[in-house]
């Protein structure tokens, strides 16, 4: 019963410490705009295929490069397909794919960084060269590389994201914790023989969390523009799917003729960019970080 009672106790102050902030970030006005974008994005994608005027795949060779009218408010594009169809539900697969890649980019280089940072040594040192390595060479060609030879499809895309996008967090994780550990409780944690698992856990993880959201709000906004590059490019996401980077780079060569149809997608990718940037500085207020001071060393 004790420990039931523990339990609730606890979720009751984290519950209180997410409401507190949340409080503080819809306090200032970049992160009521920020929020309200983000969730509009997010709330957008999960109904779209509800509210969408038409099937986003219906190709019409009446309809190709139609300007606005009644029945379609954004035109048609070189197909004949509706855009704002196909730019309500461009945003699905993004949304999905980068949630997932970012949270395990943060987890994996969160711990890995923190484990660093708490061990040192050679051990640290030898990692942390492998991290500048990578760090060194453009994630882009990396990318391109891994998708040409593997293939396409979300089983590959999510971790090859969640591992490029991972190597910078280990370096800011590992800066952060060097922080923690000179501090006085961790070294009479170290003197009460704690394992390390049990100072990661109950020590330096609650300590450098609120760097890693942070951190993670910043990689999503990047992984967002990588993935809608690789679609651009013809590695991301297979036509006829309805992606904004899709989108862009099949409608380019029209813009004269439907500029709608280049310019939905881009205003939806750079609104939810907007959001999610605005949303990472509030909250970076709300939790007392300074970003510039936190940068990696």
């Amino acid at each position: 019963m004790n420990m039931k009672l523990e339990n609730f106790a606890k979720s009751r102050g984290v519950f209180a410490s997410l409401y507190k902030v949340l409080a503080d970030m819809l306090s200032r006005p970049s992160g009521k705009l920020g929020l309200s974008l983000v969730c509009f994005h997010i709330i957008l994608a999960i109904i779209s295929p509800a509210i969408t005027p038409y099937d986003f795949k219906v190709m019409d060779a009446d309809l190709i490069l139609k300007g606005p009218s009644a029945l379609h408010w954004l035109g048609t594009d070189n197909l004949g397909r509706d855009i704002l169809s196909r730019t309500m539900l461009g945003g699905r697969q993004a949304l999905m794919v980068t949630i997932v890649a970012t949270f395990l980019a943060i987890a994996w280089g969160g711990m890995l960084g923190v484990l660093l940072g708490l061990i040192g040594g050679w051990i640290e040192n030898s990692i942390l060269r492998l991290v500048d390595a990578f760090l060194s060479i453009p994630w882009i060609l990396f990318l391109l590389l891994i998708v040409s030879v593997i293939g396409l499809g979300n089983l590959v895309l999510i971790p090859t994201l969640a591992f490029f996008y991972g190597i910078p967090v280990v370096r800011m994780s590992r800066a952060a914790t060097h922080d923690v550990v000179a501090l006085d409780y961790i070294t009479a944690a170290r003197a009460r023989g704690e394992s390390r698992v049990t100072i990661v856990r109950k020590e330096l993880l609650p300590n450098v969390l609120d760097i890693l959201l942070v951190e993670g709000a910043m990689r999503w906004s990047w992984m967002l523009l990588a993935f809608s590059s690789l679609s651009f490019l013809g590695f991301g996401v297979a036509p006829p799917a309805a992606d904004w980077g899709l989108m862009i780079s099949g409608s380019r060569s029209y813009m004269a003729i439907a500029p709608l149809a280049v310019l939905a997608p881009v205003v939806a990718l750079s609104t939810l960019i907007i959001g999610i940037n605005l949303s990472a500085d509030a909250l970076a207020k709300a939790l007392g970080i300074d970003r510039a001071q936190k940068a990696p060393v």
